[in-house]
């Protein structure tokens, strides 16, 4: 149940972050994953596996296996945070006030993972159809190759590294920390 969730949080998390309500237009900014690293209390109730790939010389993608064991109740909590950094360095790190507060599974799916999450992964994963995700079914998700689409993205944001945390609380403690690099292709390639 917490292994889908925690890769389709911090793939949210990144969408989240680069989320605007009603933008248009092209976006100035292309972004790569540097990093992607998890954590859980509790291996036989939520397993991840997550890497970055490398397709070609210049193509990241994220690919992971999730495994779900436990059941969902009213007690997961969900939160995000987003720190940016224009060196990469960990002490350069500002805490950004893009964020997901602190809620239950049920509020983050009815609002955060119909509008973003499931656009952007569906095409690259198994991951349950919005109306399908509130309890999250036990089982595996696969995650191959993801990109974002960019749906929703607005146009225009600062180059530098980005890092978000997303973590869940209730009957397992777990989390997953994502790092992207944001570019501008245009300032190298006019």
């Amino acid at each position: 149940m917490y292994t889908g969730l925690l890769l389709s949080l911090s793939v949210a998390w990144i969408l989240l972050l680069l989320h605007v309500d009603g933008c248009a237009g092209k976006r100035n900014w292309e972004y790569q994953p540097i990093s992607i690293s998890a954590r859980t209390s509790d291996a036989s109730k939520l397993e991840i596996e997550a890497d970055v790939q490398i397709i070609g010389r210049d193509y990241w993608v994220i690919s992971g296996k999730l495994i779900s064991n436990t059941d969902m109740n009213d007690t997961i909590m969900v939160e995000g945070t987003g720190y940016r950094s224009s060196s990469g360095a960990e002490d350069d790190y500002k805490l950004l006030p893009y964020h997901i507060p602190k809620q239950t599974f049920k509020q983050f799916a009815d609002n955060h993972y119909k509008k973003i999450v499931y656009k952007n992964l569906k095409h690259c994963s198994n991951i349950p159809e919005p109306e399908n995700v509130y309890p999250w079914p036990k089982g595996t998700y696969i995650f191959k190759r993801c990109i974002a689409t960019g749906d929703g993205f607005p146009e225009l944001l600062l180059e530098g590294y980005y890092k978000i945390n997303f973590d869940i609380t209730g009957d397992v403690e777990a989390g997953v920390t994502i790092i992207v690099l944001l570019t501008n292709p245009s300032r190298y390639f006019g």
